[in-house]
């Protein structure tokens, strides 16, 4: 090899290297895009078997049956926010009208019955909550202009919901009335002999991926029946919007469930705020528990296998083991797309790896 090969070698190195970080660079600055792409790949695979039936059977036109379907997941998506305005709206009054020195009492008091309950000696939480220091905090706050930066803040996140809202619509409306729109464009960018293969794929996967929201949406409907079953029981308010929370929660895999069951037990002890430890707020912390492991039983030995074995045709430590690497690469959001991703990855390597060994192995059930 002369010199003039390894020079050429070395630009053609780093050209390509530039290159990646030039692709790397342009996606991180359009990163807001490719979020409102795959919320809308999202919806569009969700609504697809919908648009399917409307067509096929009820013979609604391609453009009603998915005008029907938008209109349909924004009309759920204002019922969700309806139902979280009233809570909110009702802790801005509680806020207003906060009886520091009555909280701090009842904070005592919570703090005297667990120490009663445990036979343990009280301790002072004068420490933890100190009523000169919330009102000196509140004054502070009010002489910051706490409430037009908080109003200026809300204003911006209402902006950047409605926008990304809209948009992720119309990008979804285009997905589900061309189903074969990202498919002509993914086409353009391989050879004419894998043009095939590539068509297969995506057949595939919106497929697998279809079932697998779906389920994922009966997954959360069942856990929202039994937390709010749950919550109702105990007494706590607004039950329906922090079951609906507590579900969807559950989507992050193992950290989620632990947020929603810590969520449930401190809300039902707010809920009874000078009851008794041992008599009430105990005995409700168990009813809480008992219905979260309910839950949690039925989603992990009927939900989730039919989910993930069924639909996406996955084993459970495969499962366990793909979630773990992604949350370990990518943290939360990594874990919540781990499945996902991995599913198109492995139809991918089947249809276009078929004859490797490793390959036929990994994708033998599907």
């Amino acid at each position: 090899m002369d010199s003039k090969s390894i020079s050429d070698g070395i630009l053609r190195a780093i050209a390509i290297l530039a290159g990646v970080v030039a692709l790397g660079y342009f996606l991180y600055l359009i990163q807001t895009v490719l979020i409102y792409l795959l919320f809308a790949i999202v919806v569009a695979l969700i609504g697809r078997p919908i648009v399917m039936f409307l067509k096929n059977r009820l013979k609604f036109p391609d453009t009603l049956a998915v005008l029907v379907v938008i209109l349909f997941v924004l009309g759920l998506l204002v019922g969700l926010i309806m139902l979280f305005i009233p809570v909110l709206v009702e802790q801005g009054k509680n806020l207003s009208i906060l009886d520091v020195d009555g909280f701090s009492r009842n904070l005592k008091l919570i703090e005297l019955e667990i120490n009663k309950f445990f036979g343990r000696t009280p301790l002072s939480i004068d420490n933890m909550v100190d009523t000169q220091e919330l009102k000196k905090e509140f004054i502070q706050g009010i002489e910051m202009n706490f409430i037009p930066k908080l109003l200026n803040g809300l204003v911006s996140v209402l902006s950047s919901f409605s926008l990304g809202l809209i948009s992720v619509l119309f990008i979804s409306f285009f997905f589900l009335k061309d189903s074969k729109l990202v498919q002509n464009s993914l086409l353009a960018l391989v050879p004419d002999s894998k043009e095939t293969r590539l068509i297969n794929s995506i057949g595939k996967i919106k497929n697998l991926l279809s079932r697998y929201f779906l389920g994922l949406l009966a997954q959360i409907m069942v856990l929202f029946i039994i937390y709010t079953v749950t919550l109702l029981l105990v007494g706590v308010e607004n039950a329906l919007v922090i079951a609906f929370l507590c579900a969807i929660f559950n989507i992050i895999p193992w950290l989620g469930p632990l947020i929603a069951l810590a969520l449930m037990v401190i809300l039902t002890i707010t809920s009874h705020l000078g009851a008794d430890f041992s008599t009430v707020i105990l005995p409700d912390i168990g009813w809480v528990i008992i219905g979260f492991g309910i839950g949690q039983l039925i989603d992990n030995l009927f939900s989730q296998p039919l989910i993930f074995a069924n639909a996406i045709k996955l084993h459970p430590l495969e499962i366990f083991l793909v979630i773990l690497m992604a949350g370990m690469l990518f943290g939360v959001v990594g874990m919540i797309i781990a499945i996902p991703g991995y599913t198109a990855i492995k139809v991918i390597l089947k249809e276009f790896l078929s004859e490797n060994k490793f390959v036929k192995k990994l994708t033998q059930n599907m």
